[in-house]
């Protein structure tokens, strides 16, 4: 039994990390676009109409919002996850 548990620790746990590493890359992603947004030029003229400064701003703000959604379903498995082990655990333990 404590085999199976073991097992299935260390997949969650290669799961786990796999979700860490797509999580490093939108988050480096959302930090490329935030560096492309801060060379917008102040001046709306430059766009023709404001309105493509403001779905570029939209487009990034979303971005940023998948990520930080991301991070909170990753914690939530995470949770999740360990709530299950926890009570594995318990389950094996032996009463004195």
């Amino acid at each position: 039994m404590e085999q199976q548990i073991t097992a299935n620790v260390q997949f969650m746990m290669k799961s786990h990390h796999e979700l860490a590493r797509i999580l490093e890359a939108k988050r480096y992603v959302a930090a490329q676009v935030s560096h492309l947004v801060r060379a917008i030029p102040d001046q709306p003229e430059s766009f023709g109409s404001g309105e493509k400064a403001i779905a570029l701003s939209l487009e990034v703000t979303q971005s940023i919002a998948v990520y930080l959604n991301s991070l909170g379903d990753l914690e939530q498995a995470l949770a999740d996850n360990l709530e299950l082990v926890i009570a594995e655990l318990h389950i094996g333990e032996m009463p004195e």
